[in-house]
């Protein structure tokens, strides 16, 4: 999983391009992190560890609020821009490889007798404004289940999808990328920024927008960029959660199909995801946080580091 590792040395170059771009089509340029920002960056993350936070959730569905739970994973990996997965180390050229932030973004709910299971992977690449690289989500409940990637390149976004819904089955996404667009599902990677700060305190952009995966899919829309506001608070403010008392900073983003997200970001390091809400009705709450190398907790006696995330065991059938 994650190592210990330093940014590339190529990254003191100052403008990096993005590699295997599509034939024909010129590669983005990639502005790395400042060196304060990037030092601030790997003295934290470079340990090899994942932030698991957890979360009591409200997710909106048939026309319900239901309750469950959500955990988000941020994890740094070294990536391959070729093959879009991680990379295992020395397989690849290292022209080939650079860090990612992955966000593992985990949703269970029940509805009525059936339960929904909802997982996106957002991978950004450590660099200002951070990149996307990937965007993955499947989703499985007893009606059936759904998978979709999409895979920015080169000002293009190349997607497929495979779903249970008529109408859905098999399909594709060939869509441009706006300039500065932004990604729903890499916002809780961009607005925790890490000393590479998208907006200052008190500003707004109105950016091209791209709706999560997940909104996609339980609203049956074809994804199609939109527009949105983004706008940081200008101070702080508190919230209270079950995880306790947070100083954050507000970021809000205000989508031109009227639906308004709020995120409420840790003022100090390292910035977690407190809180977010949507006014469609959607809610999550810190329960708890810890950082663990949690791929090696996987035996008997493993599922006691939960009670860190504020999460529970699952019930076993016996």
């Amino acid at each position: 999983m994650s190592q210990r590792r330093r940014p590339l040395a190529v990254l003191s170059l100052g403008v990096l391009v993005s590699w295997s771009a599509s034939p024909g089509a010129e590669p983005r340029a990639v502005t790395p992190l400042s060196t304060e920002s990037s030092n601030a960056f790997w003295s934290h993350w470079g340990d090899g560890r994942a932030e698991m936070n957890g979360y009591r959730l409200v997710q909106p569905r048939y026309g319900a609020p239901r309750t469950g739970s959500a955990v988000y994973i941020f994890v740094t990996e070294d990536f391959s821009d070729s093959l879009r997965v991680k990379a295992d180390p020395g397989k690849h050229p290292a022209s080939d490889v650079y860090p990612v932030m992955k966000l593992n973004a985990v949703r269970q709910f029940q509805t009525g007798i059936y339960d929904y299971k909802i997982m996106t992977s957002s991978f950004a690449r450590v660099a200002s404004g951070w990149p996307v690289a990937k965007v993955s989500l499947s989703i499985q409940e007893w009606c059936g289940h759904v998978y979709h990637q999409i895979l920015p390149r080169a000002g293009r976004v190349d997607g497929v999808y495979h779903s249970y819904f008529d109408g859905e089955a098999d399909g594709e996404d060939r869509l441009q990328e706006p300039e500065g667009g932004v990604y729903e599902d890499v916002v809780p990677i961009l607005a925790r920024g890490w000393g590479s700060t998208y907006l200052q305190p008190g500003e707004s952009r109105k950016v091209a927008y791209l709706p999560s995966l997940l909104r996609a899919r339980l609203e049956h829309k074809k994804l199609a960029w939109g527009q949105a506001t983004i706008s940081r608070s200008a101070a702080t403010s508190s919230v209270k959660v079950p995880a306790g008392s947070f100083a954050v900073t507000v970021w809000t983003v205000a989508g031109d199909g009227g639906l308004t997200s709020t995120y409420q970001i840790e003022a100090a390091a390292p910035y977690r995801l407190v809180r977010w809400s949507t006014s469609a009705g959607e809610e999550g709450s810190l329960l708890g946080s810890t950082r663990l190398a949690y791929w090696k907790l996987n035996g008997a006696g493993g599922e006691k580091y939960l009670a860190e995330m504020g999460l529970k065991p699952a019930s076993m059938l016996k």
